[in-house]
């Protein structure tokens, strides 16, 4: 009885300064956020069609955006929009000193309101020739041209997209309109 007693009261002290040490340190990061120039990087992020914008590894140049399509692909081989396809054609540049993955659905689409719209990898398959948005290993130094597909409703525009070096980057901003 005495051996898990110990045991337990180990186990608890462990588990308690792990949540410690984690609530400790996500204390001092958003404090370090929260001072001057890292807070102010957020709205310089914002790029337009055609200028090039950074997230990470990633140089993200946005070429063109076409709205309103019905369906993506051939008779045969194709697929329907439960609304309408919008087609983001991007050029993505590694900038960085190692292969960078460049995966399409860690790309974003908003309306005006606020409203989050996913990339369709699934629809992007018929709209790239080679699969360029999905899964694609970018080498330093080289980029790829590639359409990242959104199936968003008929009455919905977008105005701005958020891309992303990966799934877990921060992020750049690229006003559609």
């Amino acid at each position: 009885m005495r051996k898990t007693t110990t045991f337990a009261l180990l186990a608890t002290a462990v588990v308690a300064l792990g949540c410690g040490a984690g609530s400790t340190d996500i204390a001092s990061d958003s404090s370090n956020d929260a001072g001057g120039a890292k807070a102010e990087e957020k709205p310089a992020k914002t790029a337009k069609i055609g200028q090039p914008a950074r997230d990470g590894k990633f140089e993200f140049t946005v070429k063109s955006s076409k709205c309103g399509v019905a369906k993506i692909g051939s008779d045969m081989l194709g697929q329907k929009a439960q609304g309408q396809f919008c087609l983001v054609t991007v050029n993505v540049k590694n900038i960085g000193k190692e292969a960078q993955m460049f995966d399409g659905s860690s790309q974003k689409a908003y309306a005006a309101d606020g409203t989050e719209y996913s990339a369709d990898t699934g629809a992007a398959i018929y709209a790239n020739k080679n699969a360029e948005t999905f899964l694609n290993d970018i080498n330093p130094g080289n980029q790829v041209n590639g359409v990242v597909v959104f199936d968003i409703p008929k009455n919905v525009k977008l105005t701005k997209l958020e891309l992303h070096d990966s799934m877990f980057s921060g992020g750049v901003t690229v006003a559609l309109s």
